[in-house]
């Protein structure tokens, strides 16, 4: 009959696992590798959107009073940052109204397309295991701060 070592006791066999000896991988270590999985950001993503957009679509930003982010550049200076009007142009946007949506913030609304594509391709890979950043060079970089300074400027200008 086999013994066991000296001062070592068996483990137990636990019957989820088909009594292999070992147990499952269970609780916050669970939840922390499932966190760090490829997929988990842009699955989020994909959830809190529609949640967003229902809330969204229920209140008028254009209306004061409603209980919506604020920026603080505008609060603190009373310019208009590179980011200000996103919530009333994806209002517009959920209302099908584009011209409005444009007027709001045309730079943001030109960089949609990109980052949609940039979510479905992150998406895919994560959905395939694979770790997918975006690398952008010091001249992408660069030119990216530039356009932004730019349409800063050239709005609080107009």
């Amino acid at each position: 009959m086999p013994t066991e070592p000296a001062g070592r006791h068996p483990r137990p066999a636990d019957d989820r696992d088909g009594g292999a000896g070992r147990r499952p991988f269970t609780g916050p270590r669970r939840l922390a590798a499932l966190l760090r999985h490829p997929a988990a950001a842009p699955l989020g993503l994909l959830a809190a959107g529609p949640v967003g957009a229902a809330y969204l679509y229920s209140r008028d930003p254009h209306r004061p009073g409603r209980l919506l982010p604020f920026c603080p550049w505008h609060r603190l200076t009373g310019l208009q940052c590179p980011g200000c009007g996103g919530t009333r142009m994806a209002y517009d946007l959920l209302h099908g109204d584009l011209a409005a949506a444009w007027h709001d913030n045309a730079a943001l609304l030109l960089t949609l397309p990109f980052v949609a594509a940039w979510c479905a391709v992150r998406l895919r890979h994560g959905l395939a295991g694979r770790r997918r950043r975006l690398r952008m060079g010091p001249r992408a970089v660069a030119a990216l701060l530039a356009g932004a300074a730019l349409w800063t400027v050239g709005r609080n200008l107009l």
